[in-house]
């Protein structure tokens, strides 16, 4: 009975730790407008409540240097559209993605202005991808912390 109640303890321990490994990061470049580079981090994960996949992202406008926080939710019945919201809410895309790529475009609150976005899936290494997770956990940190 023991041997059969730690083995049940090791199964639910593994598979709690390979849940929590599972999150796929992905790096996009592109422009905003044709002609401004950005780059986009997102991280998707499966939410442990509803099993829904939750994003965590962050983008900057590639010469300013600095870094945005997106809240990102996805159209429940078109799963291939997607609202990103800036931290703040400085700006709002409208974006749909297709295989690697997302296009669509970034609103302005006032809404007067509207710009063009068309980003592709870049590939990473894996110290590209430690680095962008400790910027993506400092911008977080600064937006939220207390």
């Amino acid at each position: 009975m023991k041997k059969i109640l730690f083995l049940l303890l090791c199964i639910f321990f593994f598979s709690l730790a390979n849940a929590q490994s599972s999150a796929k990061t992905s790096l996009y470049k592109g422009t905003v407008d044709g002609k401004t580079p950005v780059t986009f981090y997102i991280k998707t994960e499966e939410n442990p409540c509803t099993a829904d996949l939750m994003y965590t992202a962050i983008y900057r406008y590639d010469k300013s240097g600095s870094w945005i926080q997106l809240d990102i939710t996805q159209n429940k019945k078109s799963e291939n559209k997607f609202v990103l919201v800036e931290h703040g809410f400085t700006g709002v895309m409208i974006l749909k993605k297709e295989s690697n790529t997302f296009s669509g475009l970034w609103i302005s609150p006032d809404t007067k202005k509207q710009l063009k976005i068309d980003v592709k899936e870049v590939l990473m290494t894996k110290k590209e991808i430690e680095n962008y997770e400790k910027k993506m956990e400092k911008i977080n940190y600064e937006n939220n912390d207390c």
